[in-house]
């Protein structure tokens, strides 16, 4: 099992160095997908390089080249709505978009890009305290601005037998790591923009420090 730092930046010499993913469990489980429900599969793995329980939801029909959404799980927008992201109306937006295309989700376990619930919530302390944006806060408690690794989702792909894909993402770093990891990303289709007065200085910051392509209509909010 590859050991992976959260320093290290993945290079396709490494990405060959680490055993292949396999499906262990597939369940068909009816999603919520805007206002109808949904047939999807979900797919569970074994032999993955950082033994996260991370699941793939797959809709049909699958093409030669699916529409795929890389989404880092994020329990306070998710799950509670938190206006301090644009996370869960990504998400949603996903899933109605997957749905209706035919596509994978990719669900990860990579908690505050990376670093863990408990952690995360440290750093939205260090926000408020220090008035500091997301990436500042993530330096003051010694964490690196984004800790994720993409490859555990190419091994995902790579064990759903799909080498190529549309991504579904505003984050250049996620084509980068997974082109890396031997995954063809044939175009790049954005999400949208999720702004409020409450995540307005998120999504600028995710701008400045990792190139996010998001576009900021300059309306009240």
């Amino acid at each position: 099992m590859l050991n992976v730092s959260s320093d290290e930046t993945p290079t396709m010499e490494s990405a060959r160095t680490y055993s292949a993913a396999m499906v262990r469990t597939r369940v068909t489980v009816p999603v919520s997908a805007g206002s109808t429900w949904k047939p999807a599969e979900m797919v569970t793995f074994s032999d993955l390089i950082d033994d996260g329980e991370h699941i793939a939801v797959t809709f049909a029909p699958l093409s030669s080249v699916p529409l795929v959404r890389l989404h880092s799980e994020c329990l306070t927008g998710d799950v509670f709505g938190s206006g301090r992201c644009d996370c869960g109306p990504q998400l949603d937006e996903s899933v109605s978009m997957i749905a209706d295309a035919g596509g994978i989700l990719l669900y990860l376990r990579q908690e505050g890009r990376g670093i863990g619930l408990y952690n995360k919530i440290d750093t939205y302390r260090v926000q408020d305290e220090l008035q500091l944006d997301t990436f500042a806060a993530n330096r003051e408690l010694d964490f690196s601005d984004d800790s994720r690794d993409y490859r555990v989702a190419a091994q995902m792909l790579q064990a759903l037998g799909v080498q190529r894909i549309r991504l579904l993402t505003n984050n250049p770093d996620k084509q980068a790591q997974l082109e890396s990891a031997g995954i063809a990303v044939d175009e790049v289709v954005p999400t949208g923009t999720f702004r409020t007065a409450y995540n307005d200085r998120y999504l600028r910051a995710k701008v400045e420090h990792s190139g996010h392509t998001i576009t900021f209509a300059e309306e009240a909010i």
